[in-house]
């Protein structure tokens, strides 16, 4: 935000035609919005602003306001105010402050322009800014006082449709009056798709298409998709009365010459939240590699700091469409797979050509033929196959550290560039894979003889998962930690940090934990994320949740034992009824889940071992930053080409600051698409909505079983408070939430498949999880109790 001059500084009223985008803290945002219109040439009510500088002052500068209400020529008045945070990109505050319409005569102009200064500190826009992270004593209240205008017709335009987020539509909220603004009435939605566009017949074309051209002409002009109110007087003039940025909308992708959709992959990590420029390299790669191991080429997109894949050829090519529903089911969820049947049944996305056209195959014959290899000798040796994965992962553990000869940070960024991006060897791949289909086929293999609930009881308490070692590890932790218990219970766990850190802390065992396990964390796959061993406040946490469960019964590693004791029986009495229902499948299958029981435990190594050349990575970054930058982590905010010009003596700054700004603003967004089309358009948000009874919630069964309890809404893991037996609400995990499954009651999250690493967490530690729940985190409310039905893919919330 640009600073202003001295003189403006001291001046408490100014004409709206003199206020622009540079003045935002002189005039606020609504008045900079309001006089850039006028700048551009656009129809806007002629008046004046009261400035921060009298707010400042506290006293509403009589004579000034009295003079410039003159020479509008008195009459009623619109009183409207302009803080200085309000109207901005990432914030409008619509709503949350005062305007007084129809006022007329000194004496209410001034009373009026008080009631908008009272506003500014009002329950509404605290509640709002406390949300949002602001300072409220970094605020200051400008008034806008323009002249009234007697509409017959008045609304709102947004110059893209903030409804499904299709850039090539606008949305326009029609009524009588001022009855739009004001949410008195009901209004008309018309979608404008070109300047023809009709409401049925409801309205004139004519002002439609005034709209449209307005419309395009705003959005040009402010650089983006715009919320404009505008109204219509008994002339048939068209006056904007205020525009400014439409800050709900997802980031746009892309722009392109073809239709194209894009697919979330983040999810598949247990990702939602913005990547930092620095992981979004690394993560493409990743990503693009797993895609490619599944016989598929897909370009990852960055929108709004998430990894998108973009899977237009995919959904054009005869050959691909088939498995694309399958492959979004398995590894992606319900509400991905829902989307990309939509998407498959768009007439633009039909397929391309005859489909008889051979294409060159994604994945060699070499590298199936390999996999093929991997996947029998892991199902004939799993003993053999888990001791071969232990010993890669120590491998790549060892040759993930940096050589002691790096010194400058020319060296440090040569060696990440070769040390960034290291597949995961065949000794590590295979078994994982081999577990996975050991997991899945049995429950194709034994339709109608037993339910996938059946074999989930089986692969409950599966051994030898490294997230479900560290968890338990984690316990005993706590566990041996009791003496220091009020200590652990009453101290907050960022504070703990701080002083283990400083080496205050009392010994409980952290640095042999950290020794194995600090290289994870939240969100651990974004290389500019802080690991644990950085900043332990989440496992502190979680320790202080594991100090609050006191029932011996309910203790993590009991109920572990517990689970693979049951999981045990179930797999004898599911073998001995379909050996006598379905003799050859059944044998196939039985001979599977037992293999299941020895690898499917595996699956999170190979994530296990990546993480050790991610941490090395990111300590060689982080020295890096610390040459470039006050605070080293702004090293993260850039790609390695732009590191390299860094050293080489660009300066940078701008570009972190703007980026960092971006990341924080992405940080707060709760809403991440399922999928995109390159206009914009959230496909989820085109799907029928949902029919759910009242305080039914549906989605999908991941983990069985019938849990009533209290809910905790989390979005946070490293400050989740979570009573022993509360149900856990959120909108997506990773490995780094696992820690408080273990005293969770159930899991309910808004996002996932099957597969992902949550239900799996959930079904081994034998707690109820329903995944894929859209909104869980916003109509579910903490405290409130609520009954989650594994089997039943249900939520049942109290009224």
């Amino acid at each position: 935000m640009q600073s202003y001059c001295k003189r403006e500084a001291q001046v408490s009223v100014i004409p709206l035609s003199e206020a622009h985008a540079d003045l935002v803290p002189l005039v606020g945002g609504k008045a900079a919005g309001l006089g850039e219109l006028i700048r551009a040439g656009e129809r806007v009510p002629e008046g004046f602003c009261v400035t921060t500088e009298a707010h400042r002052a506290g006293v509403v500068p009589r004579d000034e306001v009295r003079a410039a209400y003159a020479r509008l020529g008195g009459g009623p008045v619109a009183v409207r105010s302009s803080a200085t945070d309000e109207d901005l990109p990432d914030a409008s505050f619509a709503g949350q402050h005062d305007t007084v319409l129809d006022v007329e005569g000194e004496a209410d102009l001034l009373a009026a322009i008080g009631t908008c200064w009272e506003s500014l500190h009002g329950s509404r826009a605290a509640a709002y800014r406390e949300a949002r992270g602001t300072d409220p004593a970094d605020v200051r209240m400008a008034v806008v006082v323009q002249r009234m205008v007697a509409p017959v017709r008045a609304g709102v335009l947004y110059t893209a449709n903030p409804v499904t987020g299709n850039r090539t539509e606008m949305l326009v909220e029609v009524g009588p009056g001022t009855t739009v603004v004001d949410g008195r009435t009901d209004v008309t939605r018309v979608v404008l798709a070109d300047p023809a566009g009709s409401d049925g017949g409801r309205s004139e074309p004519g002002w439609q298409g005034d709209l449209w051209a307005v419309g395009r002409r705003v959005q040009a002009h402010f650089g983006g998709p715009q919320d404009v109110e505008w109204a219509i007087d008994h002339d048939g003039t068209l006056w904007l009365l205020q525009s400014r940025p439409v800050s709900t909308l997802f980031p746009a992708p892309p722009q392109t010459d073809d239709l194209r959709v894009y697919v979330e992959f983040g999810n598949v990590q247990g990702m939602l939240r913005p990547v930092t420029p620095m992981g979004m390299a690394t993560l493409r790669a990743m990503i693009a590699a797993m895609v490619a191991s599944l016989g598929m080429r897909v370009e990852i997109v960055d929108i709004g700091g998430r990894l998108y894949g973009d899977l237009t050829d995919l959904v054009r090519r005869p050959a691909s469409r088939r498995r694309l529903v399958r492959l979004m089911a398995v590894d992606f969820g319900p509400r991905a797979q829902a989307v990309m049947e939509h998407v498959l049944r768009d007439p633009r996305f039909a397929p391309s050509g005859d489909g008889s056209r051979r294409r060159p195959a994604d994945a060699s014959l070499g590298t199936a033929l390999r996999a093929l290899r991997g996947i029998l000798r892991a199902l004939t040796r799993p003993d053999a196959a888990r001791r071969r994965l232990v010993a890669a992962v120590d491998r790549l553990r060892a040759e993930s550290v940096a050589p002691a000869h790096l010194r400058t940070a020319h060296e440090r960024l040569r060696f990440v560039r070769e040390h960034g991006d290291g597949g995961a060897a065949d000794d590590i791949t295979w078994p994982i894979v081999a577990g996975m289909l050991a997991s899945a086929l049995p429950a194709h293999l034994l339709k109608g003889v037993a339910t996938e609930d059946d074999v989930h009881a089986v692969l409950r308490g599966v051994p030898h998962n490294v997230t479900i070692e560290m968890d338990l590890a984690l316990w005993a932790l706590a566990s041996a930690a009791r003496e220091h218990r009020d200590l652990l219970l009453d101290t907050p766990p960022a504070e703990l940090a701080a002083r283990y850190l400083r080496g205050a802390l009392p010994e409980i065992g952290l640095s042999g934990f950290l020794s194995r396990y600090g290289h994870r964390a939240a969100a651990e796959a974004d290389v500019g994320v802080p690991r644990w061993a950085e900043d332990p406040t989440p496992v502190l946490a979680a320790v202080a949740n594991y100090l609050r469960l006191t029932d011996p019964a309910q203790a993590p590693d009991r109920r572990f034992a517990e689970a693979a004791a049951a999981a045990g029986a179930a797999l004898d009495e599911l073998a001995a009824r379909v050996r006598r229902r379905r003799p050859v499948r059944g044998r196939i299958a039985i001979f599977l889940l037992r293999r299941a029981r020895r690898l499917a435990g595996l699956r999170e190594a190979g994530k296990f071992a990546g993480l050790y050349r991610l941490r090395t990575v990111r300590e060689q970054l982080l020295l890096i930053g610390a040459t470039l930058f006050p605070t080293a982590d702004d090293v993260m905010f850039l790609t390695l080409d732009e590191v390299e010009a860094a050293l080489a003596g660009a300066d940078l700054t701008g570009l972190v600051a703007r980026r960092r700004a971006t990341h924080r603003r992405e940080l707060r967004r709760r809403v991440v698409p399922v999928a995109l089309l390159s206009d914009g358009t959230d496909v989820e948000s085109t799907l029928p909505a949902p029919t759910d009874g009242a305080g039914l919630l549906r989605g999908v069964g991941a983990a069985t079983g019938r849990v009533t309890g209290p809910a905790r809404v989390v979005t946070d893991p490293a400050t989740a408070y979570l009573e022993p037996g509360e149900i856990l609400v959120t909108a997506t995990t990773d490995p780094g939430w696992t820690p408080l499954f273990l005293t969770a009651g159930a899991l309910v999250t808004e996002t996932g498949a099957i597969m992902a690493h949550g239900p799996t967490v959930a079904r081994e530690y034998g707690i109820p999880a329903v995944i894929s729940v859209p909104g869980a985190t916003s109509r579910i409310v903490t405290g409130q109790m609520i009954t989650v039905d594994g089997a039943a893919g249900t939520v049942t919330t109290a009224r």
